[in-house]
C-alpha cells in the first residue's frame, strides 16, 4: 500500500545546500510547516549520521506552526571530485490525540500512517575571485593603515638618530674644551674642578644617550611586531 502525500510543507523541498569553505562547520536551515489543522510528528534522518548534527531532529508541529531545522555539516577535507552521495529523509504522521509518548507512538505507528520526504545534499564553493574581492577592501586598508605608520616611525628613527649625532658632537666639544682648560690652567685645584666638571657632564650625557637608544629600540621594535 502507497504511504500518503506528505502533509508538511518543507523550504527547501528537495535539496540542502551547503557552501564552503569546509574547515570549519557549516549549517543548512530546513523549514517545516503545518498546514493542517491537526499536530504533526515529525523526525529528522539522514544516511550520514557522522557527518551531520541535526537540532532538533524530532519533536511535534502545531496546527498552522512551523519550526526551523539546522543541520549542521562537520569539518572535512572538500574535493571537489567527489560527489555528495548524502540524504535526508524528513518523516511525519499525524499526532495522536492525548499523545504521552512520542517514542511510542512511532514504535507501534502503521506504515500507511507515515510520510516521507527524502532531500539530497550538495556542496560547493564560493567562486575564488569571489573570495578576493570579499578580502581586497580590508587587507587594502589594512596595508594602507600599516604603510602610514611605518613611514611615521622611520621619520621619528631618523629624528632620534639625529638627536644621538648632536649629542656626540656636544659631548665631544665638551672633551676638547675641558682639555683646553686643563692646560691653560696649571694649579691642580683648578684642574681637579675642571676633572669633575667634565666627569658630570659625561655623566649626564651618558644618560641622554641611554635614554635615546632606548627610545630608538622601542620605535623599531614597533616597526617589526
Amino acid at each position: 500500500m502507497a504511504r500518503p502525500d506528505q502533509v508538511l510543507a518543507l523550504e527547501p523541498h528537495d535539496e540542502l545546500r551547503f557552501r564552503g569553505p569546509f574547515t570549519d562547520v557549516v549549517t543548512a536551515t530546513l523549514k517545516l510547516t503545518n498546514p493542517t489543522h491537526r499536530n504533526v510528528c515529525f523526525k529528522v534522518k539522514t544516511t550520514a549520521p557522522r557527518r551531520y548534527c541535526v537540532r532538533p531532529n524530532s519533536g511535534v508541529i502545531d496546527a498552522g506552526a512551523s519550526i526551523h531545522v539546522s543541520v549542521m555539516l562537520q569539518p572535512f577535507e572538500y574535493d571537489p571530485n567527489d560527489r555528495s552521495r548524502h540524504k535526508f529523509m524528513v518523516m511525519s504522521m499525524l499526532a495522536p490525540d492525548n499523545m504521552t509518548d512520542m517514542e511510542a507512538v512511532w514504535r507501534e505507528a502503521r506504515p500507511e500512517e507515515l510520510m516521507d520526504t527524502r532531500l539530497r545534499c550538495t556542496f560547493e564553493m564560493p567562486p575564488e575571485n569571489e573570495d578576493s574581492e570579499a578580502s581586497a577592501l580590508p587587507k587594502s586598508s589594512s596595508a594602507s593603515l600599516d604603510d602610514g605608520e611605518a613611514k611615521k616611525i622611520l621619520e621619528e628613527c631618523k629624528r632620534l638618530q639625529s638627536e644621538v649625532q648632536r649629542l656626540r658632537e656636544e659631548n665631544k666639544q665638551i672633551r676638547e674644551n675641558d682639555g683646553l682648560r686643563r692646560r691653560h690652567v696649571g694649579s691642580s685645584s683648578v684642574s681637579s674642578s675642571s676633572g669633575v666638571a667634565s666627569l658630570q657632564s659625561d655623566s649626564m650625557t651618558g644618560r641622554i644617550l641611554c635614554v635615546v637608544f632606548l627610545l630608538v629600540g622601542v620605535v623599531v621594535g614597533r616597526l617589526f611586531l
